[in-house]
């Protein structure tokens, strides 16, 4: 079963635009394979968007960090909270319908408190250059562990209530 027989993408995208408004993440509804379902896109900071265009940024940072922690939120059922490799918060809410795992819901963009952008990393990933990657990174916001988990809380009930029969109108 595939998110959309669930909902349309309106929906959806109302969905990951509720999570932003609330979080202040970059959100995103992802299918089985962690290709998103909506178009709709919200930049929380200026370095995303300038790793995202460079394809060894998109292939080894960004996809790399979704596979990762949906595998592992897809493994335990629960929401998995963790850093993509240039140090942002990564939050992924994994959906199932019945036993069947039918994608997952991503959220990030901000710093961990206490962390940092990972300026090497990028730069040996994607040549970008350290100075720019700098500039790119200077007012990117933070978010507790905390705020984090409730994030991830939230998430997780709000997908609940949609594939409840009462939330899908059935």
């Amino acid at each position: 079963m595939k998110l959309t027989d669930i909902y349309p993408i309106e929906k959806w995208m109302a969905f990951e635009k509720k999570i932003h408004e609330r979080s202040g993440l970059d959100a995103n509804v992802f299918n089985p394979n962690g290709i998103r379902i909506t178009e709709y896109k919200e930049w929380v900071n200026r370095l995303c968007p300038a790793v995202k265009a460079i394809d060894k940024g998109q292939s080894y940072i960004c996809a790399v960090a979704h596979m990762n922690i949906a595998a592992q939120a897809m493994k335990t059922r629960l929401p998995a909270i963790e850093e993509c490799d240039a140090g942002l918060i990564k939050i992924v809410v994994p959906i199932f319908i019945g036993d069947e795992f039918a994608g997952a819901v991503g959220a990030c963009g901000l710093l961990p408190e206490d962390g940092e952008v990972d300026a090497f990393l990028i730069n040996k990933t994607t040549d970008m250059d350290e100075d720019v990657i700098q500039d790119l990174s200077e007012g990117i916001g933070t978010l507790s562990r905390q705020k984090a988990e409730a994030v991830a809380g939230y998430i997780r009930e709000e997908i609940d209530n949609m594939l409840s029969p009462s939330g899908r109108g059935d």
